[in-house]
Formats: structure tokens, sequence, C-alpha cells
């Protein structure tokens, strides 16, 4: 059982408390959250774009599994070129190999922190079917479900999401992280109104001891998807004022004000969004439809406009 230190670690990883994390001290090296802590911390700052910090903060020489496959993901990320992506992605690939022997360092958390860590950036690299391998199948990590269940929903397979869910069930407990899952199967679902997450991320947003932009941008997305336009964007403003540079939070905030009919006001959030983040899903999907468009007009030729006889 995880200790009461690291059981506030993870709830803060789990709900995108990502700076309220990085911000806490380290344990003891000798102590046995000190691996699984220092972990977190770096996927916390994977989480805020930034990689060059998961460099400064593990330690070089660290043989462990865990620290090893994090410190693969980071160089991943930060990647310039596909030469350098794949050998990163090889490196967890010898890793997820490697936790299969005995001779390993690490403990039982490690070796499936890698098989998490691997999976998240095999399905970055849009290899679905091996990060899905990856991951295990039948797996009892709750952490491997949780990504299992978010590339399921990114490839429009609820049903297989819901599925993990309902085998997760039987045998998880209640806890923080499996009311997250279901709550993310909720927003894509749409069931009754979208009544599950919003009320999961309202009372999360009422924890004295949690500061979440992360959790207020999902309420805001839910309340966009429950047509509560004003209460969305006082989530997503809120949000952006504790975290000004998040590419998912002013995406929403366009969405929002464009479904508001405040013209100024969404053209300007959407510069913002093509100048800052010009390689968002949104920013990409409107561009190719946009060339689409221009495609199409071209082909098509205009008729002259009739002119009427003289008298």
């Amino acid at each position: 059982m995880a200790s009461s230190e690291l059981y506030h670690v993870k709830q803060q990883f789990y709900l995108g408390a990502y700076k309220s994390l990085i911000g806490l001290s380290l344990p003891d090296p000798s102590s046995p959250d000190y691996i699984p802590t220092l972990v977190y911390q770096a996927r916390a700052h994977l989480a805020l774009n930034d990689p060059a910090a998961v460099a400064s903060l593990v330690p070089a020489a660290s043989e462990n599994v865990s620290v090893k496959a994090v410190s693969a993901l980071a160089r991943y990320v930060s990647a310039a070129d596909s030469a350098k992506q794949e050998a990163a992605l090889e490196e967890l690939r010898d890793l997820a190999v490697e936790i299969e022997g005995e001779d390993v360092e690490g403990t039982e958390h490690d070796k499936l922190s890698v098989r998490v860590l691997a999976g998240t950036a095999f399905a970055r690299a849009g290899e679905i079917e091996e990060a899905l391998e990856t991951l295990f199948a039948e797996t009892e990590d709750l952490e491997a479900v949780a990504v299992i269940v978010q590339i399921y929903l990114s490839i429009n397979r609820t049903d297989r999401a819901k599925k993990e869910f309902d085998r997760a069930k039987q045998w998880a407990e209640d806890d923080l992280l499996l009311q997250l899952i279901e709550s993310s199967i909720g927003l894509v679902a749409a069931k009754d109104g979208y009544s599950n997450p919003n009320s999961f991320y309202t009372e999360q947003l009422g924890n004295p001891s949690l500061s979440s932009p992360h959790i207020l941008t999902a309420r805001g997305v839910t309340r966009i998807l429950r047509n509560e336009i004003p209460e969305a964007k006082s989530d997503l403003e809120e949000s952006l004022e504790q975290q000004k540079a998040d590419a998912e939070t002013l995406a929403a905030f366009v969405v929002a004000a464009g479904i508001e009919s405040k013209r100024g006001e969404a053209d300007e959030l959407w510069a913002r969004l093509q100048t800052e983040h010009p390689a968002h899903p949104l920013v990409l999907d409107v561009a190719q439809k946009a060339a689409l468009f221009d495609e199409s007009a071209a082909k098509f030729t205009v008729p002259p406009l009739a002119v009427a006889a003289a008298a």
C-alpha cells in the first residue's frame, strides 16, 4: 500500500495539478517513495511541455528501469528529428523487454511504470497496436487502464473504452483514478447530459488542497457541451490565469467565444491559438478544411450574370 505522501503525489498527478506536484520536495533517496515521486514529477514536467527539466531532475547514472523509461520519453518528446524519436522509442522497446527478465533494478511498481511510459510514447507516435500490446490487455494496473481508455477514446472506440472500464471495476477499488476514467468516457459518450463528469470535476474543484487548471479546463469543456457558455468561459478564463500558455484551454475558449457569437473575441483568441500553438489539432484541422474549400472553389466556374435586354 502506498504511503499517504505518495498517495498525495498520485492525486496531484492524476488531477493535473502539475505545478503543485513539481513544487513538492523529493523524499530522501533511501525512501521507497523516492523513485515513484521522482518519476511522477518528471511526468508532470512533460505534461507541462518542459522535457528539458526532466534531464536536470533525474539522476543520469540511475539504472532504475522507470527512471530510464521517463528519461527516454522526455528524449522522444524533445526530439528534433525522426531519427532521434526512433532512437528513444527503441530504448523504450528494449526496456519493455528488459522488465520481463529477473535481473531488473526496480520494484513491481517501477516495471508497471515502464509499460505506461512506453505505451504513452507509442500512442503519441501513432503506433496504436504496439501501445496497446505494451500496456497489456487484461492488465490489473489502473494507470495502464487509464492510458488504454484514452487511446480508445482517441480513435473513437468508446465501446472498447467502456469495456475496459467495466472490466476494471471488477477488481479495482473505487478510487480517484477510476472515477477520472469514468468521467473521461462520460465526456465522449454524452450520457445523461454529461452529469457524471460535471459532478466529478465540480467535486474535485471543491478540494481546498488542490489547485488544478487542468480540472478547471475539463469542467469548462463539460459546460460547453452542456451549453452553459458563460459558466464555461468563467472556468476557462480562471484556468488561463493559472496557466497562460495551455493550448487546450485556449482552444476551448475559442470554441466558447464562437458559440457565444462574439466574433471579435473569437477572432482574437483564434489568432493567438494559431500563433502560439500552430501544431494544435484544431489549428491543423481548420487549415486542412480551408485548403479543401479553396481547392473545391477553384474548380467551380461562376456563370455570367444575366443582363436584362434593353427596352
